[in-house]
């Protein structure tokens, strides 16, 4: 197990069973898309929270495929959903009281909560928070806060949109009175639970997730990942420093 910078971003490098064992020892754990990997000049605030994070997760095949080139070195992916269904088979993240869920609407809560009961996952409502519309740029959300601090679970999961979520967690980690795991896996669960669409494991394995989702809704996914193309530009100029601030 190893770590790597990438664009200033501490990049976790191991197996799924070492990354299951680094995140007990807290921290926020983020998991960067490549269309805001190629936009981290001008979001300031999620180039803050990326750059702060414990650690980050390759699960950007665009990512590794553009590591491999760059540098010649293989960056071990570990995709969202791998993750999210390592976790849910982990002991310690099973117990009673183990977990606090941040969700984008009552829908989401109502339909993940029904799938990690299943799975064995005793999660109830009052173990949920459903996020409000944050503006862009930093964000402060102190009835949230209040709600960790008081049942202080050992992992916190955000399941809102990539580039709001890591700045959540950033704000979350800075302000909390002690360390949860604080991880940041947007629609990771939504594939699972059935919300959005439902990504094979093979699918996954081909790094053909972001297929899937653009086949499943292309009027949303088609641009957001022709905006990505633009990381190929910007890992070639600045491969492990940070990107800079562009000019306003």
């Amino acid at each position: 197990m190893t770590f790597r910078k990438i664009l200033g971003i501490r990049y976790f490098d191991g197996t799924l069973q070492e990354l299951l064992r680094e995140i007990q020892k807290g921290g926020l754990i983020v998991v960067p898309s490549g269309p805001n990997l190629a936009d981290l000049a001008v979001l300031h605030a999620y180039r803050r929270a990326v750059e702060n994070a414990r650690f980050a997760i390759s699960d950007s095949s665009y990512l590794v495929l553009l590591w491999k080139l760059r540098t010649g070195e293989w960056l071990q992916r570990i995709s969202g959903l791998q993750f999210l269904r390592g976790l849910v088979d982990d002991p310690p993240f099973r117990e009673k009281d183990a977990t606090f869920w941040v969700m984008p609407s009552q829908s989401d809560l109502e339909c993940n909560i029904a799938w990690l009961n299943r799975e064995g996952i005793p999660v109830k409502s009052e173990h949920c928070y459903i996020a409000p519309k944050y503006p862009s740029g930093d964000i402060v959300d102190e009835p949230l806060l209040a709600a960790i601090e008081a049942q202080k679970p050992r992992y916190v999961v955000i399941n809102i949109g990539g580039g709001i979520q890591e700045i959540l967690g950033n704000f979350l980690q800075t302000r909390l009175s002690y360390q949860p795991t604080i991880i940041c896996t947007g629609a990771a669960i939504a594939f699972l639970s059935g919300r959005q669409a439902n990504i094979k494991p093979w699918v996954d394995r081909m790094m053909l997730g972001w297929f899937a989702r653009c086949l499943d809704d292309p009027k949303r996914f088609i641009p957001r990942y022709l905006r990505a193309i633009r990381l190929c530009w910007v890992l070639m100029r600045y491969a492990d420093r940070s990107v800079p601030a562009a000019r306003t």
